[in-house]
């Protein structure tokens, strides 16, 4: 990533550093947080976001709330330690990378059991890093696969945002784009603002200018226009939570763009680490779609746009059906219909 001179979320030892999003495009602001409490309130407050990120925050969030823990007894350290898992658990209801980095925390707490105080402490640390670096490892390698899908000349529509910022690595969806372009293709995207919160906007367009990709910046409604014109190739999409029938959750708005992009044979790609698959839902009927503040939709950058006392609803993310999506390009590799008998088999082939 040679044009991308910045680090989302940074381990300085003792503390996460994080960039503040809620900030961009407007300032580049970093945050140095060394209490688990803090990190679960930037996941909260959307100051970090993207599935693996939450995930990633979140492992370092125990580990540093661990680390905090000053008891002599083993069971009342493993007591508070539950209690930060638990608080980091529930920052963020959709995202799977969360859960998965949570899951997979408790598991290392399971296996060091009979270890120090101290010891389980180094441990959790050592675990958060690697959880890290598998996510970083991860969208570098499903970018290199996902760029085999894009032809010289591409023009790509893609949702929210899906690069460094929501992954810590290369990126999912804004991954590809940005591998193909290093691989000398030339290629144009389209971004859709992403209301109500602007993540298409304020952020993917901060990380294409930063990668030198041109880009078109568009109002959510416009998508069906440009898709019907003929000139988008492909729609690539990053998602929160993948089922094992292949349906996936991701920013409020991607459904309609799916529905849009097969009407018009437009090829619709989810990219995603093998993290964000959740086999324990059998499909996306069991996601949990987090519910937000409606004052997210009522007002742009605490400004109202519309009259006080309104019914308003603010579900953050949608579901969009397998039978949807073209492929599922992960980091070990594409996976296409049928993604139930597929997804299993890919999983699977981890353990």
């Amino acid at each position: 990533m040679k044009n991308l001179n910045y680090r989302p979320i940074e381990w300085l030892g003792d503390r996460l550093k994080i960039i503040d999003q809620t900030k961009l495009p407007r300032e580049e602001v970093y945050l140095e947080l060394s209490r688990y409490q803090d990190i679960a309130s930037a996941i909260k407050e959307l100051k970090v976001r993207g599935a693996p990120a939450i995930g990633v925050a979140g492992a370092y969030g125990i580990a540093l709330g661990a680390r905090k823990i000053q008891v002599r007894s083993k069971d009342n350290f493993l007591e508070k330690l539950q209690t930060i898992s638990q608080t980091i658990a529930t920052t963020r209801p959709t995202a799977r990378n969360l859960f998965y980095a949570v899951e997979r925390m408790s598991r290392l707490i399971n296996t060091k059991s009979n270890k120090s105080i101290t010891e389980i402490k180094t441990a959790l640390i050592e675990e958060a890093i690697k959880i890290h670096r598998d996510e970083i490892e991860a969208t570098r390698k499903l970018s290199q696969f996902g760029a085999k899908l894009i032809k010289d000349g591409s023009t790509i529509l893609t949702h929210c945002n899906a690069g460094p910022l929501a992954t810590t690595g290369y990126g999912t969806a804004l991954g590809i784009i940005i591998r193909a372009k290093e691989q000398g293709k030339k290629v144009k995207v389209i971004t859709p603002e992403t209301r109500p919160l602007l993540q298409g906007a304020r952020l993917t367009t901060w990380e294409l200018k930063r990668a030198r990709i041109p880009f078109t910046l568009i109002t959510d409604s416009m998508a069906g226009y440009f898709m019907s014109r003929g000139g988008i190739n492909s729609v690539i999409v990053g998602a929160d939570c993948i089922t094992a029938n292949g349906d996936t959750a991701n920013k409020i708005g991607t459904y309609t763009l799916a529905v849009l992009a097969k009407e018009n044979g437009i090829p619709f790609y989810v990219a995603a680490p093998t993290t964000t698959i959740d086999l324990s839902l059998a499909s996306g009927k069991e996601i949990s779609i987090e519910q937000r503040n409606p004052a997210e939709v009522t007002h742009i950058q605490g400004v109202s746009i519309t009259h006080e006392g309104n019914e308003v609803a603010n579900p953050a993310f949608d579901v969009t059906p397998a039978n949807y999506i073209a492929a599922i390009i992960t980091e070990l590799g594409i996976v296409r219909s049928p993604y139930e008998e597929r997804i299993g088999e890919l999983c699977r082939g981890q353990e």
